[in-house]
């Protein structure tokens, strides 16, 4: 009894083998469309604005034509999960398309990134992991929410939580 059970542990080992195995031969398309300088965020709220410094940090890779392919996801299934992350991502808002989006969708754009900041549902704990450099301060929820409240983010492109008056 025990040789049939070492029998079908080598063969679901070797099974499991070759289809991780396998699976690296399918390969999403990482690509980046080409980015049009004059439509994206940077170019609408200028390059100094602190609400820019902060999504290109922490959304930049998965919310615009720009993403920053790292190595360690060239592996399936992890291939596989990042590039459907850069898609949806993209499709949600794409912030090398921002000038595109009529004024009423930026702002609700906005407060969504605003909402979604504030509770911690982006960024992605799962690309924290592999990004912690992407985690957001209390000082940047607040950049992105002020760019929220103003309405468009020109308004709050110089916007310092610091510098703010007190209510």
């Amino acid at each position: 009894m025990s040789r049939r059970l070492g029998q079908v542990v080598l063969v679901v080992v070797v099974v499991l083998i070759a289809v991780v195995v396998a699976a690296q031969l399918v390969r999403p398309e990482r690509t980046n469309p080409a980015i049009d300088a004059s439509r994206t965020l940077q170019a609408q709220v200028g390059v100094t604005s602190a609400l820019v410094a902060v999504v290109d940090r922490a959304c930049g890779d998965c919310h615009s034509n720009g993403t920053v392919w790292a190595r360690y996801p060239r592996v399936a299934p992890l291939s596989w999960v990042v590039a459907r992350g850069v898609t949806e991502g993209r499709k949600a808002v794409n912030l090398s398309e921002w000038a595109v989006y009529p004024p009423n969708v930026r702002r609700a754009l906005l407060a969504a990134s605003c909402r979604d900041a504030s509770t911690g549902k982006m960024p992605m704990q799962a690309y924290l992991m592999l990004r912690p450099e992407a985690r957001l301060s209390p000082q940047d929820v607040e950049t992105i929410c002020a760019a929220s409240r103003q309405g468009e983010p020109r308004a709050a492109s110089n916007f310092h939580p610091s510098s703010r008056s007190a209510p």
